[in-house]
């Protein structure tokens, strides 16, 4: 199983909009989350924009002025170093945890190698192997990214067709995967929400083979279809 780790198993919307609240709690200004998540989302993908988190410095001093925050550099690097506090969301480490049991776990991240080694910690380091920007010099939803993943799994005797792709994006992942032949499981964690929060919309939703608003519910399915 492959997995996207930032909005997937790591609930980096939170770990977004705790660090702008406390900013602006300092400031005396209540900070809206989904606005706040609206603007993030629109400077994460402008044509100036850097790997992530190191981004995140970047984004802050476009945003702060709308969010009527501090625009200081010091508040920027509050935020990128806030992420070495994120939290994963609270079903990730057992669902990975029951998982790795049966399956070989890699995870494929759109951060640096720097802030996955924080979510690998926070996650449990269930992981087999990880694939950061850092590693592929890309990132998702660019093929390459993932042609990089299928050549590590080719070396250790597997192929794409042994892979489910799992992750939350419908655009830096589900698609793509879709459209790369990998069989696929989206974890709608945003469910009961409206809109895309921190996430790039996609041009068109792509149906996916499976699909789950919990990691835990993955797990679930996994153990039942071994029984079976």
């Amino acid at each position: 199983m492959t997995f996207d780790v930032v909005g997937t198993l790591i609930d980096f919307e939170g770990g977004i909009t705790r660090c702008l609240e406390e900013i602006g709690r300092e400031a005396g200004v209540a900070v809206d989350g989904e606005a706040a998540l609206a603007l993030y989302r629109a400077a994460r993908y402008l044509p100036e924009a850097g790997l992530f988190p190191d981004d995140l410095e970047r984004v802050y001093l476009e945003i702060a002025p709308r969010l009527r925050l501090p625009a200081e550099p010091a508040a920027g690097r509050r935020l990128r170093d806030s992420v070495r506090d994120w939290k994963a969301f609270p079903d990730s480490a057992e669902a990975l945890a029951r998982l790795s049991k049966r399956y070989r776990l890699i995870a494929m991240t759109n951060a640096q190698r720097w802030a996955f080694s924080h979510f690998s910690t926070e996650l449990g380091e269930p992981f087999h192997a990880a694939f950061t920007t850092d590693d592929t010099g890309t990132e998702k939803p660019d093929p390459a990214f993932f042609e990089k993943v299928f050549a590590f799994v080719e070396a250790e005797g597997g192929s794409k067709d042994d892979i489910l792709h799992v992750a939350q994006s419908q655009y830096h992942d589900i698609g793509i995967s879709r459209r790369l032949g990998l069989a696929n499981c989206w974890i709608e964690r945003r469910h009961g929400l409206s809109g895309y929060g921190g996430t790039i919309e996609p041009q068109a939703f792509t149906q996916p083979d499976y699909h789950f608003t919990a990691m835990a519910a993955l797990a679930d399915a996994a153990e039942r279809a071994e029984a079976a």
